[in-house]
């Protein structure tokens, strides 16, 4: 398969994807058939199924998408010469563009289902966890350079996390603040946990 072919199909998948995760959030993941996603998003059955083995299936690509997005931007951050607060200011940011731009992917995420095989929610909760990972790095290298207080490391990643995945539940894209201000006072709020009185 050509590299264009195979470009022209993961962005079609994507965008079927994001159309069936709307879906799944507007009806509820148990009354929702593959028929209806097809019929939503102008598509046969058949060509529903040429992409996704089930409803399952489905739900698990949704997953990896996104984790894969989170995961590769989280990963830059880490990378940069950014100093830890700048750091968390940009993973902070980078979740809460994806949570607002991506709200029906993350809101079909919030509520996990559980048939998944068990090698898929492996490797659900795999991800999860090493996207965790990596604001437990950037906390810890602050406090390692003395710009973050000797916090508990975990409870505040867990109240941080906690509250941007939060976001998705409340944020309306016509509602009086945007996103980037959203974003701005979040990163605001929570840094305060973390910076060490000058």
């Amino acid at each position: 398969m050509s590299s264009f072919r195979a470009q022209k199909m993961a962005k079609k998948k994507q965008e079927i994807l994001r159309s069936a995760a709307a879906v799944l959030v507007e009806k509820g993941y148990q009354g929702t058939t593959m028929e209806e996603i097809a019929a939503k998003l102008l598509m046969t059955k058949g060509s529903m199924y040429y992409y996704f083995k089930n409803k399952d299936d489905l739900l698990y690509q949704c997953h990896l998408m996104i984790m894969e997005i989170c995961l590769d931007g989280i990963d830059k951050v880490i990378s940069s010469d950014l100093s830890p607060v700048e750091k968390l200011k940009s993973a902070i940011n980078e979740h809460i563009l994806l949570a607002t731009r991506e709200k029906s992917m993350f809101m079909a995420l919030s509520k996990p289902n559980h048939n998944f095989s068990d090698e898929q929610l492996k490797e659900v909760l795999e991800h999860r966890k090493s996207y965790s990972h990596y604001f437990d790095r950037i906390i810890h290298e602050g406090i390692d350079k003395k710009v973050f207080n000797a916090v508990d490391v975990r409870m505040v990643r867990l109240i941080i996390l906690g509250a941007l995945n939060w976001i998705q539940e409340w944020y309306d894209q016509n509602g009086p603040q945007s996103a980037e201000e959203i974003s701005e006072a979040y990163t605001s709020y929570l840094l305060k946990m973390l910076l060490v009185d000058k």
